[in-house]
């Protein structure tokens, strides 16, 4: 799990750098159409940080600055309740001290629900409009969604969801 979280972290890391080499493309007779990701379908926590990275990177949009990235392994991989509690600890810290506009919290794992739980928990008691401009992006499965959109929305982000397929 340490490794998958650094992979996270790194690839995070860079995506200010690649967005800022990259040309916007509008003297370019094509654009380039991106293939569609699918989620894997065990619980590898290697090949879901690689896709959660690049779902991540797919919805920077005006996004300059590294995302927060919050990820929770399979239920029933070992060790689950610490990693858990590690990751809740975090989130409601960092919500706490206030992320500015222009950043984004990114929620995303294979065990939806519980992550679903851990955003809603990260935003009880967060005062209204405390984090407007900022970005929350749930990758998940859709049965979560509202539940999360409900809890972040009175603290003034731009929800996003992808589901997780």
């Amino acid at each position: 799990m340490n490794t998958t979280t650094r992979m996270l972290l790194v690839a995070c890391l860079s995506l200010p750098m690649l967005a800022a080499c990259q040309d916007d493309g509008a003297d370019e007779a094509a654009v380039v159409e991106q293939a569609p990701l699918t989620a894997p379908a065990d619980n590898n926590d290697d090949a879901w940080g690689n896709y959660l990275t690049e779902v991540v990177r797919r919805n920077m949009d005006d996004v300059v600055t590294s995302p927060y990235l919050y990820y929770l392994p399979a239920e029933d991989a070992e060790g689950f309740q610490g990693f858990y509690d590690r990751q809740l600890e975090k989130a409601q810290g960092d919500v706490a001290r206030g992320v500015t506009e222009g950043n984004m919290l990114a929620y995303g794992s294979p065990a939806s629900g519980r992550m679903a739980d851990l955003i809603v928990s990260a935003f009880e008691g967060v005062a209204p409009d405390t984090l407007k401009g900022v970005k929350v992006l749930f990758i998940g499965n859709a049965a979560d969604s509202a539940r999360v959109e409900a809890a972040v929305a009175p603290a003034g982000v731009n929800y996003k969801f992808v589901p997780a397929q």
